[in-house]
């Protein structure tokens, strides 16, 4: 009788958690899809968007979509989007990151905003995947331009290795996000591909293969950037 109940049990268990991953991955897809969608939305306004030559320069591309903020700062997690780096074949599958803590500075009031960083070198990348790092103190970071090129632009720091963007109830500007912790998220990484994946082999080796969950993300990426870094 009792291994009869244990035998039940166990089924439930397992049942419950292939519900559980069923759910968590589906939330990692509809972070990918948000993703792709916040990106293209703001490339359709190129007057208004992230400069062509910068994305043709950076290394990778971090999303955060629908980032939860409020009150006068920012405070615990708040966020979690999607990171994409360049390799030569094109960009490397997708890890999951999480950013909390810091302020966005002209944001404050909004409640949700949408967040692009993009990686001019990956320095940032390394320390991501070695543990985390606070955005300016560890990695030196820029409100990023806007426009069609940064030719004609002055006073723009582009000896950052991070630039960063925001959007808020369709205003889209550079914006600082000094003090804010960007780490790799793990959990999610393992719910997408069901499995623990290094990040390095995802983002450095780019060795982990192009999910069909992601496709849209990346051609995204690769119609507005299809230059390659040296």
């Amino acid at each position: 009788m009792h291994q009869k109940s244990f035998a039940v049990l166990a089924v439930v268990v397992l049942l419950a958690s292939a519900v559980a991953f069923g759910f968590n991955r589906a939330d990692s897809v509809k972070r990918l899809q948000k993703s792709s969608e916040v990106f293209g939305e703001i490339m359709r306004t190129p007057d208004k968007g992230i400069p062509e030559d910068l994305l043709d320069k950076c290394a990778c591309i971090g999303i955060v979509p629908g980032l939860k903020k409020g009150g006068l700062g920012i405070g615990g997690k708040y966020g979690r989007g999607v990171l994409m780096c360049r390799k030569p074949s094109g960009w490397t599958a997708p890890s999951f990151i999480t950013i909390e803590g810091g302020s966005v500075g002209f944001q404050i009031g909004f409640t949700q905003i949408d967040v692009v960083m993009l990686f001019m070198n990956k320095k940032g990348v390394e320390k991501l995947i070695d543990d985390k790092f606070t955005i300016g103190a560890d990695a030196s970071a820029a409100a990023g331009p806007v426009g069609r090129s940064t030719a004609a632009q002055t006073n723009i720091r582009l000896d950052a290795e991070i630039l960063t963007y925001s959007r808020a109830k369709g205003l889209f500007a550079g914006v600082a996000l000094d003090g804010a912790t960007l780490r790799q998220d793990k959990d999610d990484n393992k719910d997408f591909y069901g499995a623990e994946v290094d990040a390095r082999k995802i983002l450095i080796d780019g060795t982990v293969p192009m999910p069909t969950e992601a496709q849209s993300l990346a051609s995204a990426l690769s119609s507005k950037s299809p230059k390659k870094t040296p």
